[in-house]
């Protein structure tokens, strides 16, 4: 089904109970491993994981958790734990030990340092992902060199200078600035750290994934603890599909047949597994142009090859949303109903899921409900990627109503 503000498209290659190969990279056992290295850092905190039941019963299901990214090392989003991760995975590489037998303190010990030297890592990004890559960069001695595309705001310019990094905004979109930026690491001898894998190009994004799926991990162990019962669906951002399939991975290995329905979220400029998922051949698609919508972090045209592969498998389902929708949900996570939380969602955080499932509630589009298996026994679960990381603009939306429906 198909409206101006959202479309549906039902993967039609989704195998829930299949053994895969990719799953073995996100085996307990493996993030287990990774996890432990992020805690060795001292600023490293678990991030909440919050109910809100009013909401959930205006949206006539069972129950709906939010896992809030915002808090996470004072990022205020999610994606320092794949570049800080990758980085001390390469600096381990390069020592030839074991990560696990590494803290975050040995790697950034003087003798460390001298064993590797200087080493410069090039990222291109829409924001958060360049932040976390100059903060583990300089949190572990290193440089960090970051591009932006055209059109980023100037405070996540700032954010990221901030970080001790050299960024700059380029004159092309995304995907062209992650090719200068692999060209001048190849140039310079410096080292991509990028959450995109093209051939050639796949053992960091590979890294990179894993660090995102200790999130999956906490969230599971705190179920676990608490003795609540698991989602029944995980709504999942994508841009290039690294965050959303490093979660899949994670809970479909360790849930296997009785895995949540996992549905991936897209705006509809940059909507490449929307469009895959709707080819009757179910092969990869990239989309090109601007791609200029206020989800900035998920404006991507071209997947992640491994990413594509475990989502092509394991996500039943990609809905292609308007701006209006991610700032609907801004809005309503940040005013609450009664006593849940309020919860400070930007526009490519958990207010991409949250528009949704409050625009299909509040129009009441039954067809998209049903395709998605929606109804009052479900328990969903998203995960805020990122708070107000550009301030300015989430007021703009949440203060005064830009974008509205």
């Amino acid at each position: 089904m198909e409206t101006s503000q959202v479309a549906l498209a039902i993967n039609k290659s989704y195998l829930p109970a299949n053994n895969d190969e990719e799953l073995k990279f996100f085996m307990d056992e493996e993030i287990t491993k990774i996890i432990s290295f992020q805690k060795s850092h001292p600023a490293y905190t678990k991030t909440p994981l919050v109910t809100l039941p009013r909401l959930a019963d205006y949206l006539n299901i069972s129950d709906l958790t939010i896992k809030d990214e915002s808090y996470r090392f004072d990022l205020n989003a999610f994606k320092v734990l794949g570049g800080m991760y990758a980085i001390g995975k390469y600096l381990a590489k390069q020592l030839g030990k074991d990560i696990a037998e590494l803290s975050f303190q040995e790697l950034k010990s003087e003798e460390v340092q001298k064993q590797v030297g200087q080493l410069t890592f090039i990222s291109a990004t829409d924001g958060n992902h360049g932040k976390g890559v100059a903060w583990a960069a300089r949190e572990l001695g290193q440089k960090a060199i970051i591009y932006l595309p055209k059109g980023s705001a100037e405070t996540r310019l700032q954010a990221i200078e901030n970080e001790g990094a050299e960024a700059k905004v380029t004159d092309v979109n995304y995907d062209e600035t992650v090719q200068l930026c692999a060209k001048l690491a190849n140039e310079n001898g410096w080292v991509m750290v990028q959450d995109t894998a093209w051939d050639g190009y796949d053992e960091i994004p590979l890294w990179i994934m894993q660090g995102y799926a200790t999130i999956a991990k906490e969230i599971i162990d705190e179920l676990i603890e608490t003795e609540e019962d698991a989602p029944t669906h995980i709504f999942l951002q994508a841009g290039v599909g690294s965050f959303a399939a490093g979660i899949a991975g994670y809970f479909t290995q360790f849930y296997r047949g009785n895995a949540p329905k996992i549905i991936v979220v897209e705006p509809h400029q940059a909507n490449c597994y929307y469009r895959s998922f709707s080819n009757q051949t179910g092969a990869m698609e990239i989309v090109t142009g601007d791609l200029d919508s206020i989800m900035a972090g998920l404006c991507c045209g071209a997947p992640n090859t491994r990413a594509f592969r475990i989502l092509s498998q394991y996500a039943s389902a990609s809905v292609s949303l308007s701006d209006r929708i991610a700032a609907l949900g801004m809005r309503v996570l940040g005013n609450p109903l009664q006593d849940d939380p309020k919860i400070v969602s930007g526009e490519s955080g958990a207010a991409v899921a949250t528009g949704l499932l409050y625009y299909l509630q509040k129009n009441d589009i039954k067809q998209v409900k049903k395709d998605l298996g929606l109804d009052e026994s479900s328990r969903v679960l998203c995960i805020n990627t990122e708070g107000d990381t550009d301030e300015i603009h989430y007021r703009d939306i949440v203060w005064g109503g830009k974008y509205s429906l």
